[in-house]
């Protein structure tokens, strides 16, 4: 089989996602329980045949057709609970060595604290 025939079936794939859509109102484009069973065909198909012809997944036509999905159909979709971000590296970097680089600070504290009492004593 070629890439056209890849080609063919993931139009096929788009076809049957369109088709399906058009059972859902536009008040319902951005309800989960309503659009997971087209979104999730369209995932399975484009997957079940790069699978079938030994290519990779995901692959660049693949993703065409999901990003297609989106801006056809779920564009106007705002999320109620906001998807966090892990911060830039240099951020996250220094979150993580602040503390690393305190430990020997506050154990030489605590050392030189008791020994003072140490010897007051």
């Amino acid at each position: 089989l070629t890439d056209g025939n890849y080609t063919d079936l993931t139009l096929r794939c788009w076809d049957y996602f369109v088709d399906l859509m058009r059972n859902v109102r536009t008040s319902e484009l951005c309800e989960w329980k309503v659009i997971s069973r087209p979104y999730s065909e369209l995932q399975g198909c484009l997957e079940f045949w790069a699978e079938r012809l030994n290519y990779s997944y995901p692959n660049a036509l693949a993703e065409q057709y999901i990003f297609q999905s989106h801006h056809r159909y779920f564009h106007n979709c705002t999320l109620e609970h906001p998807v966090y971000f892990d911060p830039p590296e240099d951020v996250l970097l220094a979150m993580i060595i602040a503390p690393i680089c305190l430990i020997p600070f506050l154990v030489t504290l605590v050392i030189w604290r008791s020994k003072d009492s140490k010897a007051q004593a």
